[in-house]
């Protein structure tokens, strides 16, 4: 199992910032990969950026050149700096770890959200 904690939401105007932090605990293995997803009211989940254990990196195209995704392996933490906020941004924040076995998502894991809101 692994437990995971965000932090770091919360409410900001348009055009300013947040960094959003995730710690992973319990029992985790590499190589894996740890990430943000988000959900707004009404609307499905979707991703908003990836980082494997070897530092690759993957974002959806409405966040790239805003946000940046790290990782602290030591801490098993992951984080993810919002710059440029929009109010479209707004919605719950979940980190995600997961392991995949022959490209088949096995491990997969879920923090309880952080709401970020942006005000226009």
């Amino acid at each position: 199992q692994v437990q995971l904690v965000e932090s770091g939401g919360g409410l900001v105007q348009a055009g300013g910032s947040l960094r959003l932090s995730c710690a992973a605990s319990g029992t985790i293995f590499s190589p894996n990969v740890m990430g943000w997803y988000r959900q707004a009211p009404g609307k499905q989940r979707e991703l908003v950026a990836t980082i494997g254990s070897g530092g690759d990196t993957n974002y959806a195209d409405s966040v790239k050149g805003r946000f940046t995704i790290s990782r602290d392996n030591a801490k098993n933490t992951v984080y993810l700096q919002m710059n440029g906020l929009k109010p479209e941004d707004t919605a719950l924040y979940f980190c995600n770890f997961y392991r995949e076995f022959r490209y088949i998502r096995i491990n997969d894991f879920w923090g309880r959200g952080t709401q970020v809101t942006v005000s226009s």
